[in-house]
């Protein structure tokens, strides 16, 4: 449904090869012991999958949303956690990309396989509302310093560079932002918890700290108090591509849903539980719900690149209607898989946990229904 060209078709069946050999072969133990998809991540980065949209003159691959999103939604058929945290890396790039003379080593980085990058915009005095820090950064001679406390940082600890933000220098409202890269290992900056999550369990979204952490002025994303422009235009990348990952899991319920019902039965019936038609009533909602899915989500895409007026209403939709399909094909998936579900012999609960994270991921489905009907009623959204 992406209609991709040859070249970007090509491309995708080779990260579904790696996704098969490398990924979902450690999906299980991920989710189990709650730990970061190392192996999964460091496969991508050797196959130089890091640099997928990194601008060729910087090294890259040069790909844009659509192929992002395709492999994001083949990746999260394997893997929930790696697709998220792959996700923020390529939110990362995206805001490297829009300032190269600030990031343009960590974009070469990234095409080397060398480079993690994610997002630190959440702050626990804001919540949900992550274009409204709480945080304000002071200038100091040759830059600025900072003190935050930052949640839901997906790849804690372990990404290289942190996409920060915080209201500029003599901000005169909470939208009056700045953005920032901050290295891993700039003194003051500390992962402040531990991630023990119900699904995602694998993405180290955990929150940091940052204290008295100095930001020299060429590592600035953005001019002062141009921070919330650059959220918004960084806005479609995460929209898509979480929906992209809400596919993925949907997909893969509807996969390990119908291996279930073709596959097992009643031994002293001779039947398989494919013969109830209730079992298959449920299977054909599933497929149809999944299939709906990724066309609303194509449709998108179009949008964006067509430039659409309706595009960003397209943006703020994707990722609830996918959130909500996940969870009910998933819902659907763990009725129909019964006992086998419940117990956890299948992965289909791993993907009801998995579908639950969405939702919950600002902006949330709560908040971009309302922004949707801000946006049918002509009320500004913010």
């Amino acid at each position: 449904m992406y209609r991709l060209d040859p070249d970007q078709t090509a491309l995708l069946q080779r990260i579904e090869s790696l996704a098969d050999e490398k990924i979902a072969p450690h999906a299980a133990a991920v989710d189990a012991e709650s730990r970061f998809p190392l192996e999964s991540v460091a496969a991508l980065a050797e196959a130089g999958l890091l640099g997928l949209t990194v601008p060729t003159e910087h090294g890259g691959m040069g790909q844009g949303m659509r192929v992002a999103v395709a492999a994001l939604d083949a990746i999260g058929q394997r893997c929930a956690s790696t697709g998220m945290v792959y996700l923020m890396h390529l939110c990362g790039v995206a805001c490297y990309a829009a300032r190269p003379e600030s990031a343009g080593e960590a974009l070469k980085a990234a095409a080397r396989g060398e480079h993690l990058s994610t997002l630190a915009w959440s702050e626990k005095g804001s919540r949900s509302h992550f274009w409204a820090p709480m945080s304000q950064a002071r200038s100091v001679a040759g830059g600025v310093t900072l003190s935050a406390q930052k949640s839901w940082v997906t790849s804690a600890g372990v990404a290289n560079g942190y996409v920060i933000s915080a209201r500029s220098p003599e901000s005169s409202g909470p939208m009056d932002t700045q953005l920032f890269l901050v290295d891993r290992n700039a003194a003051g900056m500390t992962v402040a918890g531990a991630w023990n999550s119900l699904g995602m369990r694998g993405n180290a979204s955990a929150p940091m700290s940052l204290q008295d952490v100095t930001i020299p002025t060429a590592q600035a994303l953005s001019d002062p108090g141009q921070g919330f422009p650059r959220m918004m235009e960084i806005l479609p990348w995460f929209s898509l591509g979480n929906a992209g990952i809400s596919t993925g899991i949907a997909e893969a319920a509807v996969r390990s849903t119908t291996d279930h019902v073709t596959g097992k039965g009643f031994e002293h019936l001779g039947t398989k539980l494919a013969d109830l038609p209730n079992l298959r009533e449920r299977l054909a909602r599933m497929r149809i719900q999944t299939d709906k899915t990724r066309a609303h989500l194509s449709m998108v895409l179009d949008k964006l690149e067509s430039g659409a007026p309706d595009a960003m209403l397209g943006v703020l939709s994707a990722k609830a209607s996918a959130s909500g399909a996940a969870k009910e094909v998933t819902d659907l998936a763990m009725e129909t898989c019964g006992g086998a579900a419940f117990s956890r012999h299948l992965s289909v609960e791993r993907n009801f946990r998995d579908a639950r994270a969405a939702s919950v991921m600002a902006p949330t489905t709560d908040v971009l229904h309302d922004f949707i009907g801000k946006a049918l009623c002509g009320m500004p959204l913010f």
